[in-house]
């Protein structure tokens, strides 16, 4: 198997092909079996060649794949080459097998669609994109399956390009992450430029040869590729283009947020793992940055009415949490928070999809109501995935892989009580804003009498990953950590000592903290609501709910220091005086031609008498000179 690395990315760039050049003669139905289809074969070639690696780990935990030359120059070449080991075993896995979950439900859901040929192209190439990238072993490679996820989120953003508010969506998501994009490939310049490669595996050797912790070019070289991953990963700073995502389709949302673009900074970030852990104050940024989104996206997500905007915020807090693993060299609990993150944040989008499209594309949980009795499988899927998003403690995913960024933060030589108790505020407000939004869109009176539709394709997804919400945590229960031998083969191990009582007292304060969260949506949104309208409509109330639901104001912020200044620059700049130089020797050169134009007569006896003068200033010349 390990021989067919290349089609589980290139089944999906099949898949897109096929979609596009055929987009004129194609049904909806054969669009969405191409789209579906391609996708999960490739999900079936990515789970055989994951037993076969897992099978294979006690000689052999890496597989190499190379198809050819890409770029051949004098002092440069990057092939077309693919490297497997445990962790981009992991994001294979989810991309493909989420991403395939996905396109499944997209099938039913854009069934009627007048554009679902684009929108299942689109969707595949951003499959394999992604795939390119986790599967890359060099770092141009990688960089344009970074660009192609770039330039299909613009594209599955603004899908809906007709309403005016969806194209600036995707162009915000495009412009802003440019942002961190141009810091990327000015890092991968600056790693060429040091050690004349791209290939991660040789770039990686060469930094533990010849650089040591705290060098100025590891600083460099961390900071570039931080800037390119909170981009990506809509972390502090940049991350006000995610809210505005929602503006595509449920399943896009999904994709984005769940197995795909925001996901990249992370894996980018353990990738390189040992360039950030040369640069031991660039780390602590990376886990100061997370610390502060994960507090920020949670207050913002409290005072959201819209479904898709909570869940958006609270995709920016949960990647904060990874973040601020990765920052605090927790690299196995990193990206065990990705990985069932993953399935309970594409579930509770998806089950979110279900309601909007069965209240006629009713967005506001306010609207909503009362809907747990006539949507039963939707509630109780749902439910579990925000159980899990939570952390509700021992029976969800999100418990464990919370935990053990909580406990690894505590545990941190550098702020690590200041880290721990941002993460434990993040706690707190993820159960607290999760069941604001559970008792909102489905419990008190239904305002909406929501349509009837045959959900079936729908429920298969909500129901295979309501299953793996509250079951895949268990991969890392005490004593075994199966998780975390896993990502050994690939990432270093955090050694820290981990006593019985911190063991058993950080739990249960987490614990704590979540069951507080959960009371206090009780009383202020079932209980007593009227509470809650109080405090809004008091002074410091109403200033701290637009604030939040503002984003913080960054938008307006980024507005007046960047957007205002340009537009004022530009009309300053209307007639282009830049270019007015240039625009008047062109002026001049017409002008002489018209000037000369005025010898040309048609008339012979005035061309004999210029000849006849220009001979005698010649001969003239040659007299006297």
């Amino acid at each position: 198997m390990q021989n067919l690395l290349w089609t589980i990315p290139f089944l999906p760039l099949a898949g897109f092909l096929i979609l596009s050049i055929g987009s004129k003669w194609l049904s909806p139905k054969a669009s969405s079996t191409i789209g579906v289809s391609t996708v999960a074969i490739s999900t079936l070639v990515s789970i055989l060649v994951a037993i076969e690696f897992i099978s294979g780990i006690g000689t052999s935990h890496i597989f190499k794949q190379e198809l050819g030359t890409w770029i051949d120059v004098p002092g440069f070449s990057s092939n077309f080459g693919f490297y497997l080991d445990s962790l981009s075993m992991v994001f294979v896995f989810i991309v493909s097998f989420v991403g395939f979950l996905i396109h499944l439900y997209s099938a039913f859901f854009m069934k009627d669609d007048e554009g679902i040929v684009r929108y299942f192209a689109w969707m595949n190439l951003f499959m394999a994109s992604m795939l390119i990238l986790v599967m890359a072993d060099n770092l141009l490679m990688l960089y344009l399956g970074w660009e192609g996820v770039g330039l299909c989120s613009y594209l599955l953003i603004g899908y809906w390009y007709k309403d005016p508010k969806n194209g600036y969506a995707g162009r915000k998501a495009f412009i802003v992450t440019r942002i961190g994009d141009t810091a990327m490939a000015i890092g991968l310049f600056f790693l060429f430029r040091s050690f004349g490669t791209l290939n991660i595996n040789e770039i990686l050797h060469y930094v533990s040869l010849e650089w040591i912790s705290g060098s100025p070019d590891a600083k460099i070289a961390a900071l570039l590729l931080l800037g390119g991953a909170v981009g990506k990963s809509a972390q502090l700073p940049l991350q006000t283009w995610l809210p505005d995502a929602m503006a595509g389709p449920s399943p896009v949302s999904a994709l984005i947020h769940a197995a795909t673009m925001v996901t990249a900074g992370v894996y980018l970030i353990a990738r390189t793992n040992l360039i950030f852990s040369m640069a031991p104050n660039v780390m602590l940024l990376v886990a100061a940055f997370g610390a502060i989104i994960l507090v920020l996206a949670g207050f913002s997500a409290l005072v959201q009415s819209d479904i898709k905007r909570v869940l958006a915020y609270s995709t920016i807090s949960q990647i904060g949490y990874m973040f601020l693993a990765l920052g605090v060299g927790a690299w196995s609990a990193g990206i065990f928070h990705f990985f069932v993150h993953a399935f309970f944040k594409a579930l509770l989008f998806l089950a979110a999809g279900v309601v909007i499209i069965r209240l006629k594309e009713e967005h506001d949980m306010f609207k909503m109501g009362g809907l747990r009795k006539k949507m039963p499988l939707v509630f109780y899927t749902f439910i579990a995935g925000a159980a899990s998003l939570s952390a509700l403690p021992l029976v969800t995913a999100g418990f464990f892989s919370k935990d053990k960024i909580l406990m690894d933060a505590f545990l941190s030589p550098d702020s690590g009580i200041v880290l721990w108790i941002a993460g434990l505020v993040g706690a707190g407000l993820t159960a607290l804003y999760t069941t604001r939004m559970i008792i909102l869109t489905f419990f008190g009176d239904m305002k909406i009498e929501p349509e009837k539709i045959s959900s079936k394709a729908l429920n298969i997804p909500l129901v295979i990953l309501a299953v793996l919400s509250i079951v895949a945590g268990y991969i890392e229960m005490a004593p075994l950590h199966l998780f975390s031998k896993f990502m050994a083969f690939s990432l270093p191990e955090l050694n820290q000592p981990e006593g019985a009582a911190l063991g058993f007292i950080l739990p249960v304060i987490s614990g704590l903290v979540v069951f507080t969260g959960i009371f206090l949506a009780w009383y202020f949104y079932q209980k007593r609501p009227e509470v809650t309208y109080n405090i809004k409509k008091s002074a410091i109330g109403s200033f701290l709910y637009n604030l939040w639901f503002n984003g913080w104001a960054f938008d307006e912020f980024y507005d007046k220091v960047f957007v205002q200044p340009y537009i004022f620059l530009a009309r300053i700049n209307k007639n282009d005086f830049i270019d007015l130089f240039y625009t008047e020797i062109s002026n001049l050169m017409i002008r002489l031609n018209d000037w000369a134009l005025l010898t040309q007569t048609g008339r012979l006896r005035w061309y004999l008498a210029l000849i006849t003068v220009g001979v005698i200033f010649g001969i003239t010349i040659i007299i006297f000179l």
